[in-house]
C-alpha cells in the first residue's frame, strides 16, 4: 500500500468515526421529535444551515453569550445537510413522518454518498484540507451557502455551475473536515 492510500485510508476511518457522532445526534432527535424538519422547505434547510456556519464565523471571532461549541455547529450543519439532500429527493406531499428506520436509511444513503465524493476529491487534490485552516473552510462553507441561496432563488436554474446537491455534499464534506481536525486526527 502506498502512501496516499494509507493517507486516504485514515481519513475514510476518521470520517466514518465521525459520522457515528453526528448520526447519533440524528437518532436521538429523530426519536425524540419524529421528522418534524420534514416541514421545511429546502431553503429554510439552507437558512438553518447558514445560522449555524455564521455562528461559528461569530466564535471564531470573538466570543458568544449563549454556549454551544464550534464543534457542535458543524455537526448540526453535518446534518441539517443531510435533511436538505433527503427533502430533496423525497417528494413534499410525501408524508412528513417518516418512520426512525426509514429515516435512518436515508441518512445513511447520503453521508455515504457525500464520503465517497470526499473520498474521490480527497485522492484527487491529495489531502490538502489537511494543510487549511479551520476559520479557511467555515469561509468556504459560507460561499458555498450563498451560491445554494442564489441557486434557490434562480428556481435551481444553473448555467455552468453544479447545483445545490453538490453543493451541500461540499458542505457535509468540509464540516467533516473541520471536525476531523478540531478532534485531532
Amino acid at each position: 500500500m502506498n502512501k496516499t492510500t494509507n493517507k486516504i485510508n485514515n481519513t475514510k476511518e476518521n470520517f466514518i468515526s465521525i459520522i457515528d457522532e453526528c448520526k447519533g445526534i440524528y437518532m436521538t432527535k429523530t426519536k425524540d421529535y419524529g421528522t418534524s424538519w420534514r416541514i421545511f422547505r429546502p431553503p429554510s434547510l439552507t437558512d438553518q444551515i447558514y445560522i449555524k456556519a455564521k455562528r461559528i464565523r461569530k466564535l471564531q471571532e470573538t466570543y458568544a453569550l449563549i454556549e454551544e461549541s464550534i464543534e457542535e455547529c458543524f455537526k448540526s450543519i453535518v446534518n441539517y445537510s443531510i435533511m436538505a439532500l433527503i427533502q430533496l429527493d423525497l417528494n413534499e406531499y410525501i408524508t412528513l413522518n417518516l418512520d426512525v428506520e426509514e429515516a435512518e436509511k436515508l441518512y445513511d444513503k447520503y453521508i455515504y454518498e457525500s464520503m465517497n465524493l470526499m473520498l474521490d476529491k480527497t485522492h484527487d487534490y491529495d489531502e490538502a484540507w489537511r494543510e487549511m485552516r479551520i476559520s479557511s473552510m467555515t469561509d468556504i462553507i459560507l460561499t458555498k451557502l450563498l451560491r445554494i441561496k442564489q441557486i434557490e432563488d434562480n428556481d435551481g436554474k444553473t448555467l455552468t455551475s453544479e447545483g445545490v446537491i453538490g453543493n451541500y455534499q461540499d458542505i457535509i464534506n468540509y464540516s467533516m473536515f473541520c471536525l476531523i481536525k478540531i478532534q485531532g486526527k
